[in-house]
């Protein structure tokens, strides 16, 4: 006797018409991210639209949200692959219910109103304290470098802009002469009528990239100067460093440092909490260094919780006497280490005693972290960060901005910690 199987007829007419809900099991992220869209505040992009008569009808603002926070959450990031998605997604369907917009009405949709879809950090990470997933006792502070969109190749010194710059303008020089000398001779040959005024290929390629390299060394003149009038010095004459780079595909993009390596991209940063790994403060910066960091950063954070955090976590990147005694201003202990140890090397004794009188702000700090509950306290700074870095990174696979500039990148780092933050909610309700 043969094998039966089920039923299997695909193309078997359904009698009453299904809602795309059904198709959604019960739990299901899309579900959340669905409900919890339809609680935020959405008036400053909704407001956007109050006057604008023009054209069709813009696809609902709730619907894009949810599509995107979604899409984030599932580490989906072109808009042309959640457009795909769209279409052969259940979930992402019955987000959109059915509706389809291109990857081009998405693109305009995130750019449109990035700051307002950046704003959505704070209202999440506060349904994240009202869930009791944020405590404020242990901060950690971390960074992590992410690659720009654009390669460390199209970067250029500003030591060899000017050699460049040089040799480009001897160049032009050159063929413009060639151009004169060619017009007179086709004036001689030809007669004065012909109109000879468009540009000899070479020379219009050598001119372009001319003017990028000379507007590339005023940035970074504008930038010098400003530093030295940061610092107290005058900044008139002061030049960039020739070790100083600017990239033409992201201009404002950096080299950074990651591990034996080296990106072109972004330091960004995050503040986590220690109850659920929930990030309360989040920001992004093209410099190199964490140092500058540390206080923006825990400064972020009573605005939209209302409290300060009890204890801040860091490590030896975030040292600096200024930023020890700027936390203790604000009465919160801080944890910084003063230096980094290898993995191999082994930790100083623990000290034992009072604490000797007349030391550095620098030396109470090392003796503080080498303390039983210096160490005990200070652990807390791996098992925090570096989780959460694995997960966006690895888990939901962000590990290169697609957007350029630091306004746009900001936007979208913002988007991507408030998806965590959304993840952790879910997984404590679900």
């Amino acid at each position: 006797m043969s094998k039966t199987f089920r039923p299997y007829q695909p193309d078997q007419v359904l009698l009453l018409p299904p809602a795309l809900g059904d198709w959604v099991p019960e739990g299901h992220l899309s579900r959340f991210v669905n409900e919890v869209v339809d609680g935020l505040d959405l008036r400053a992009i909704e407001d956007t639209y109050a006057e604008e008569e023009r054209g069709a009808p813009p696809y609902h603002p709730r619907l894009m949200v949810k599509v995107l926070l979604y899409a984030y959450a599932t580490g989906t990031y072109s808009s042309r692959r959640i457009a795909a998605q769209l279409e052969d997604s259940v979930a992402f369907r019955f987000l959109g219910a059915d509706n389809r917009p291109d990857f081009r009405t998405i693109s305009d949709f995130r750019q449109r109103h990035g700051a307002a879809l950046a704003a959505l950090f704070a209202q999440v990470l506060r349904l994240c304290q009202k869930a009791g997933l944020v405590k404020l006792g242990r901060v950690a502070i971390d960074g992590t470098k992410l690659k720009a969109n654009a390669s460390k190749h199209k970067a250029m010194s500003y030591g060899r802009m000017k050699r460049a710059a040089a040799a480009l303008e001897q160049e032009v020089t050159a063929l413009l002469h060639r151009a004169e000398q060619t017009d007179a001779d086709e004036d001689r040959r030809y007669g004065p009528e012909q109109r000879g005024d468009e540009l000899p290929a070479a020379l219009a390629h050598r001119e372009g990239r001319l003017k990028k390299i000379r507007q590339a060394m005023a940035e970074l003149q504008a930038e010098a100067q400003q530093e030295a009038h940061a610092a107290g010095r005058d900044p008139r004459g002061v030049e960039p460093a020739d070790e100083a780079q600017r990239n033409f595909t992201d201009p404002e993009s950096r080299i950074q440092k990651q591990g034996r390596d080296y990106l072109q991209g972004y330091n960004a940063q995050v503040a986590v909490d220690a109850q659920a790994q929930v990030i309360v403060a989040q920001a992004v910066t093209a410099k190199a260094s964490d140092v500058q960091e540390l206080i923006p950063l825990v400064q972020r954070i009573p605005p939209v919780l209302r409290r300060r955090p009890q204890l801040v976590l860091a490590d030896a990147g975030y040292w600096s006497e200024a930023n020890v005694k700027h936390l203790e201003r604000l009465r919160i202990e801080p944890f910084i280490a003063t230096q980094r140890y290898k993995h191999t090397e082994a930790l100083p004794p623990a000290p034992r005693g009072r604490r000797p009188a007349g030391l550095s702000v620098k030396a109470r700090m090392a003796r503080k972290l080498l303390t039983l509950k210096g160490r005990a306290v200070y652990a807390w700074r791996q098992i925090l960060p570096e989780p959460v870095f694995g997960q966006i990174k690895h888990a939901r696979g962000f590990r290169q901005f697609l957007r350029r500039g630091l306004r746009r990148v900001r936007e979208d780092w913002a988007m991507i910690c408030t998806v965590h933050n959304l993840l952790k909610l879910y997984h404590a309700v679900a």
